[in-house]
């Protein structure tokens, strides 16, 4: 985690997570890069559900999406897993805190 973490910045994040639906799209991402489609099928949820849990995974920083066309000339929006470390224990905490602007003196 990032030593310029705020407890705002750290909830968020951990929010993103804190999902049993966005774990499980974490977890299958882990293996391989996927498209909306193809993830949607292997999670059993639709495509819509899918990209609003994606759109909060891509914005904490977890998952990347990227355009690419198929052999058709049809454009594919893959998503892939973005490599990161959550630590929390107290000091992870204690810092973010610190960190925070309201802290700053």
């Amino acid at each position: 985690m990032n030593s310029e973490t705020t407890s705002e910045a750290l909830s968020a994040r951990l929010a993103a997570i804190a999902s049993p639906q966005r774990m499980r799209i974490i977890a299958v991402l882990h293996a391989e890069s996927l498209h909306v489609s193809e993830l949607a099928r292997r999670l059993g949820m639709s495509r819509a559900l899918l990209y609003m849990h994606l759109t909060k995974l891509e914005e904490a920083g977890f998952v990347a999406g990227h355009l690419e066309m198929s052999d058709g000339g049809k454009a594919l929006k893959f998503f892939e897993l973005v490599p990161f470390a959550i630590t929390i224990d107290a000091a992870a905490l204690a810092a973010a805190v610190a960190n925070d602007p309201e802290m700053e003196t």
